[in-house]
Protein backbone atom coordinates (compact mmCIF):
# COMPACT_ATOMS: atom_id res chain seq x y z
CA UNK A 1 0.00 0.00 0.00
CA UNK A 2 1.44 3.63 -1.09
CA UNK A 3 0.58 6.64 0.65
CA UNK A 4 0.38 10.20 -0.68
CA UNK A 5 3.03 13.01 1.31
CA UNK A 6 -0.28 14.75 1.84
CA UNK A 7 -1.19 12.18 4.16
CA UNK A 8 2.35 11.92 5.99
CA UNK A 9 3.06 15.32 6.35
CA UNK A 10 1.56 18.47 8.27
CA UNK A 11 -1.82 19.36 5.77
CA UNK A 12 -0.68 23.55 6.19
CA UNK A 13 2.60 25.28 5.71
CA UNK A 14 2.73 29.38 6.11
CA UNK A 15 1.72 30.75 2.82
CA UNK A 16 5.06 31.95 2.33
CA UNK A 17 6.67 29.05 3.29
CA UNK A 18 7.95 28.25 -0.30
CA UNK A 19 11.19 27.90 -2.34
CA UNK A 20 11.41 28.36 -6.27
CA UNK A 21 13.82 25.80 -7.34
CA UNK A 22 15.40 28.06 -11.09
CA UNK A 23 17.92 25.87 -12.90
CA UNK A 24 19.94 28.33 -14.62
CA UNK A 25 22.88 28.20 -17.31
CA UNK A 26 23.84 31.37 -18.68
CA UNK A 27 20.46 33.06 -18.48
CA UNK A 28 21.78 36.63 -17.78
CA UNK A 29 19.49 38.11 -20.16
CA UNK A 30 16.37 36.55 -18.24
CA UNK A 31 16.90 36.56 -15.10
CA UNK A 32 15.97 39.94 -13.88
CA UNK A 33 12.76 39.35 -15.67
CA UNK A 34 11.88 36.24 -13.66
CA UNK A 35 13.31 36.81 -10.53
CA UNK A 36 10.77 39.73 -10.84
CA UNK A 37 7.83 37.97 -10.95
CA UNK A 38 8.33 35.29 -8.01
CA UNK A 39 5.64 35.80 -5.86
CA UNK A 40 6.22 38.22 -2.24
CA UNK A 41 7.72 36.33 0.48
CA UNK A 42 8.67 33.23 -1.56
CA UNK A 43 12.54 32.43 -1.94
CA UNK A 44 14.21 32.07 -5.49
CA UNK A 45 16.88 29.50 -5.47
CA UNK A 46 19.09 30.31 -8.46
CA UNK A 47 21.04 27.27 -9.00
CA UNK A 48 23.72 28.01 -11.02
CA UNK A 49 25.05 25.16 -13.37
CA UNK A 50 28.62 26.86 -14.93
CA UNK A 51 27.29 30.48 -16.25
CA UNK A 52 30.33 32.00 -17.97
CA UNK A 53 27.85 35.29 -18.41
CA UNK A 54 27.62 36.43 -14.80
CA UNK A 55 24.46 34.98 -14.23
CA UNK A 56 25.11 34.37 -10.39
CA UNK A 57 26.06 37.81 -9.88
CA UNK A 58 22.51 39.11 -11.38
CA UNK A 59 20.65 36.53 -9.28
CA UNK A 60 22.19 37.94 -6.41
CA UNK A 61 21.52 41.75 -7.08
CA UNK A 62 17.68 40.80 -7.68
CA UNK A 63 17.34 39.42 -4.12
CA UNK A 64 17.98 35.53 -5.16
CA UNK A 65 19.55 32.77 -3.02
CA UNK A 66 22.66 31.33 -5.60
CA UNK A 67 23.61 27.61 -4.96
CA UNK A 68 26.45 26.43 -7.36
CA UNK A 69 26.10 23.02 -9.23
CA UNK A 70 29.67 22.19 -10.56
CA UNK A 71 28.17 18.93 -12.25
CA UNK A 72 26.92 20.09 -15.40
CA UNK A 73 22.70 18.61 -16.59
CA UNK A 74 19.44 19.76 -15.78
CA UNK A 75 18.82 17.06 -13.17
CA UNK A 76 22.20 18.09 -11.27
CA UNK A 77 20.62 21.43 -11.07
CA UNK A 78 17.56 20.67 -10.08
CA UNK A 79 18.49 18.60 -7.36
CA UNK A 80 20.75 20.96 -6.10
CA UNK A 81 18.19 23.26 -5.64
CA UNK A 82 16.06 20.46 -3.71
CA UNK A 83 18.50 19.71 -1.77
CA UNK A 84 19.26 22.86 -0.77
CA UNK A 85 15.28 23.81 0.04
CA UNK A 86 14.09 24.51 3.16
CA UNK A 87 10.48 25.21 2.54
CA UNK A 88 7.70 23.14 3.10
CA UNK A 89 6.96 23.69 -0.53
CA UNK A 90 9.02 23.55 -3.22
CA UNK A 91 8.56 24.59 -6.83
CA UNK A 92 10.19 24.40 -9.88
CA UNK A 93 10.33 26.92 -12.95
CA UNK A 94 12.69 27.16 -15.84
CA UNK A 95 15.03 30.16 -15.79
CA UNK A 96 14.81 31.51 -19.73
CA UNK A 97 11.84 33.76 -19.34
CA UNK A 98 9.67 31.12 -20.95
CA UNK A 99 7.21 30.40 -18.24
CA UNK A 100 6.31 32.93 -15.39
CA UNK A 101 6.51 31.73 -11.60
CA UNK A 102 3.98 33.90 -10.77
CA UNK A 103 1.54 31.23 -11.87
CA UNK A 104 2.99 28.85 -9.03
CA UNK A 105 0.35 30.24 -6.60
CA UNK A 106 -2.37 28.21 -7.63
CA UNK A 107 -0.22 25.23 -8.20
CA UNK A 108 0.97 25.89 -4.28
CA UNK A 109 -2.96 26.25 -3.45
CA UNK A 110 -3.73 23.12 -4.45
CA UNK A 111 -0.49 21.16 -2.54
CA UNK A 112 -2.34 23.09 0.74
CA UNK A 113 -5.27 22.59 0.60
CA UNK A 114 -4.67 18.65 -0.02
CA UNK A 115 -6.49 18.41 -3.64
CA UNK A 116 -2.94 17.13 -5.37
CA UNK A 117 0.67 15.74 -4.25
CA UNK A 118 1.84 17.07 -7.45
CA UNK A 119 0.96 19.61 -9.69
CA UNK A 120 2.66 20.08 -13.41
CA UNK A 121 1.77 23.12 -15.79
CA UNK A 122 0.51 21.91 -19.30
CA UNK A 123 1.93 24.70 -21.64
CA UNK A 124 -0.14 26.49 -24.05
CA UNK A 125 2.21 28.29 -26.80
CA UNK A 126 1.53 31.84 -26.85
CA UNK A 127 3.47 33.16 -29.77
CA UNK A 128 5.41 31.90 -32.93
CA UNK A 129 8.21 29.85 -31.77
CA UNK A 130 7.67 29.53 -28.15
CA UNK A 131 7.32 25.79 -28.61
CA UNK A 132 9.55 24.57 -31.67
CA UNK A 133 7.68 21.64 -33.59
CA UNK A 134 10.47 18.76 -32.71
CA UNK A 135 10.45 19.84 -28.87
CA UNK A 136 6.79 19.23 -29.17
CA UNK A 137 6.63 15.78 -31.29
CA UNK A 138 9.07 14.46 -28.27
CA UNK A 139 6.97 15.66 -25.63
CA UNK A 140 4.06 14.54 -27.19
CA UNK A 141 5.88 10.96 -27.83
CA UNK A 142 6.91 10.90 -24.10
CA UNK A 143 3.53 11.92 -22.73
CA UNK A 144 2.09 8.59 -24.19
CA UNK A 145 5.50 6.21 -23.53
CA UNK A 146 4.09 7.22 -19.50
CA UNK A 147 0.63 6.91 -20.10
CA UNK A 148 2.06 3.23 -21.19
CA UNK A 149 4.11 2.67 -18.08
CA UNK A 150 1.92 5.03 -15.30
CA UNK A 151 -1.84 4.97 -16.63
CA UNK A 152 -0.99 8.97 -15.95
CA UNK A 153 -3.13 10.35 -18.75
CA UNK A 154 -0.74 13.47 -18.60
CA UNK A 155 -0.36 16.07 -21.63
CA UNK A 156 2.84 17.44 -20.80
CA UNK A 157 6.10 16.69 -18.77
CA UNK A 158 6.82 20.61 -18.43
CA UNK A 159 9.16 22.06 -15.61
CA UNK A 160 6.66 24.15 -13.70
CA UNK A 161 5.71 22.10 -11.09
CA UNK A 162 5.12 22.03 -6.74
CA UNK A 163 5.08 19.36 -4.19
CA UNK A 164 6.15 19.38 -0.95
CA UNK A 165 9.58 18.87 -0.41
CA UNK A 166 9.50 15.68 2.29
CA UNK A 167 7.72 14.05 -0.25
CA UNK A 168 10.21 14.71 -3.37
CA UNK A 169 13.06 14.22 -0.94
CA UNK A 170 11.62 10.54 -0.24
CA UNK A 171 11.19 9.94 -3.97
CA UNK A 172 15.00 9.33 -3.99
CA UNK A 173 15.20 11.14 -7.21
CA UNK A 174 18.96 9.95 -9.35
CA UNK A 175 18.74 10.71 -12.44
CA UNK A 176 20.99 13.98 -13.12
CA UNK A 177 20.15 14.73 -16.70
CA UNK A 178 17.48 15.27 -18.73
CA UNK A 179 15.04 12.39 -17.15
CA UNK A 180 15.21 14.21 -13.95
CA UNK A 181 11.24 15.90 -14.52
CA UNK A 182 10.03 12.56 -15.83
CA UNK A 183 11.68 10.68 -13.09
CA UNK A 184 9.63 12.68 -10.32
CA UNK A 185 6.44 11.99 -12.21
CA UNK A 186 7.16 7.92 -12.82
CA UNK A 187 8.13 7.60 -8.99
CA UNK A 188 5.27 10.11 -8.08
CA UNK A 189 2.71 7.81 -9.74
CA UNK A 190 4.43 4.42 -8.63
CA UNK A 191 4.09 6.41 -5.00
CA UNK A 192 0.52 6.53 -5.69
CA UNK A 193 0.58 10.12 -5.54
CA UNK A 194 -1.97 12.50 -7.13
CA UNK A 195 -0.68 14.51 -9.90
CA UNK A 196 -2.82 17.53 -11.45
CA UNK A 197 -2.08 19.66 -14.90
CA UNK A 198 -2.41 23.16 -14.92
CA UNK A 199 -2.54 25.01 -18.12
CA UNK A 200 0.13 27.82 -18.52
CA UNK A 201 0.89 29.93 -21.07
CA UNK A 202 4.47 29.44 -22.94
CA UNK A 203 5.76 32.81 -24.08
CA UNK A 204 9.60 32.26 -26.41
CA UNK A 205 12.09 31.96 -24.30
CA UNK A 206 15.03 34.06 -23.91
CA UNK A 207 18.35 32.80 -25.72
CA UNK A 208 19.10 30.01 -26.82
CA UNK A 209 17.23 26.80 -25.24
CA UNK A 210 20.16 24.43 -24.10
CA UNK A 211 18.23 21.09 -24.17
CA UNK A 212 15.11 21.51 -27.22
CA UNK A 213 16.77 24.00 -29.16
CA UNK A 214 17.58 21.58 -31.89
CA UNK A 215 16.34 17.99 -32.82
CA UNK A 216 19.66 16.64 -31.83
CA UNK A 217 19.52 17.91 -28.44
CA UNK A 218 15.42 16.99 -27.96
CA UNK A 219 16.70 13.55 -29.28
CA UNK A 220 19.28 13.37 -26.41
CA UNK A 221 16.31 14.60 -24.22
CA UNK A 222 13.98 11.70 -25.15
CA UNK A 223 16.33 9.57 -24.74
CA UNK A 224 17.37 10.10 -21.45
CA UNK A 225 13.71 10.08 -20.72
CA UNK A 226 13.49 6.80 -22.20
CA UNK A 227 15.74 5.18 -20.06
CA UNK A 228 13.43 6.89 -16.78
CA UNK A 229 10.70 4.46 -18.03
CA UNK A 230 12.37 1.31 -18.49
CA UNK A 231 12.68 1.61 -14.73
CA UNK A 232 11.44 -1.04 -12.56
CA UNK A 233 8.52 0.10 -10.70
CA UNK A 234 9.51 1.27 -6.92
CA UNK A 235 7.40 -0.37 -3.69
CA UNK A 236 7.68 0.83 -0.41
CA UNK A 237 8.77 -1.62 1.89
CA UNK A 238 10.43 -0.89 5.71
CA UNK A 239 10.06 2.70 5.84
CA UNK A 240 11.94 2.71 2.20
CA UNK A 241 12.29 2.42 -1.45
CA UNK A 242 13.07 -1.42 -3.56
CA UNK A 243 12.95 -2.13 -7.02
CA UNK A 244 10.28 -4.61 -8.05
CA UNK A 245 10.84 -7.65 -10.27
CA UNK A 246 12.47 -6.23 -13.52
CA UNK A 247 9.80 -5.23 -15.75
CA UNK A 248 9.22 -7.68 -18.71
Amino acid sequence: MTTSPSSRFPATFPATDVDVVLPCLNEAAALPWVLGRIPAGWRALVVDNGSTDGSADIARAHGATVVHEARRGFGAACHAGLTAATAGIVCFCDCDASLDPGLLVPFVREVLDGEADLVLGRRRPQGRGAWPAHARAGNLALARMLRRRTGLRLHDLGPLRAARREGLLALDLDDRRSGYPLQMVVRAADAGWRIAEREVPYRPRTGKSKVTGTWRGTWQAVRDMSKVLHESPRVQAGGGWSRSSPRP
